[in-house]
């Protein structure tokens, strides 16, 4: 009789939910929904004991590191313990201690919420399926500024879901 596999530990990751992101010309697509979902997530991730880490993109343009566009959202902040990892590329695993915390912390499932969905969602997806994590894309949990999000966001979730993601809503998803 096979033995049962231990279920993922999993992680939460909340990627560049950063305030210049948010100040752009062309809004964030529901933004007030997406940081409600976002909040819920963490504040459910950190009630089941799964850690939470913060992802901080620095560029040369809006997100300059130190700048009040590089800072968090003031609606999405980390507690004292909660890692942040700062990254200069779309994905959150190159050049970073991303991969470094989570094994640390025994994860082998993320769970991926953030910004912007073309960009470093879908880069840092990509990487988590590349590392052989199990990988929760929360599909109303990450969004983009472009008049096309709404299209953008169900064409990422299509082709990252055929990539590997299991696609969950905010209110589907289950730590553990």
């Amino acid at each position: 009789m096979p033995v049962p596999t231990q279920p993922a530990k999993s992680a939460l990751l909340v990627i560049d939910v950063q305030k210049g992101l948010f100040e752009k010309s062309t809004p964030i697509y529901k933004a007030d929904a997406l940081l409600e979902n976002i909040n819920s997530l963490i504040d459910r991730a950190r009630q089941a004991g799964v850690p939470v880490l913060f992802i901080q993109h620095s560029s040369s343009k809006i997100l300059e590191k130190g700048s009040d566009g590089w800072q968090l959202h003031p609606r999405v902040q980390p507690l004292a313990d909660e890692p942040i990892i700062h990254k200069l590329h779309g994905n959150a695993f190159e050049d970073t201690t991303l991969q470094e915390e989570l094994t640390k912390r025994k994860v082998s499932s993320v769970v991926v919420t953030g910004l912007v969905t073309h960009g470093c969602v879908k880069a840092t997806c990509l990487g988590a399926l590349d590392l052989g994590y199990q990988l929760v894309l929360v599909s109303d949990a990450h969004s983009s500024y472009s008049k096309d999000a709404s299209q953008m966001i169900e064409k990422w979730n299509n082709a990252l879901h055929e990539k590997g993601a299991l696609l969950q809503q905010t209110r589907q998803v289950k730590f553990l």
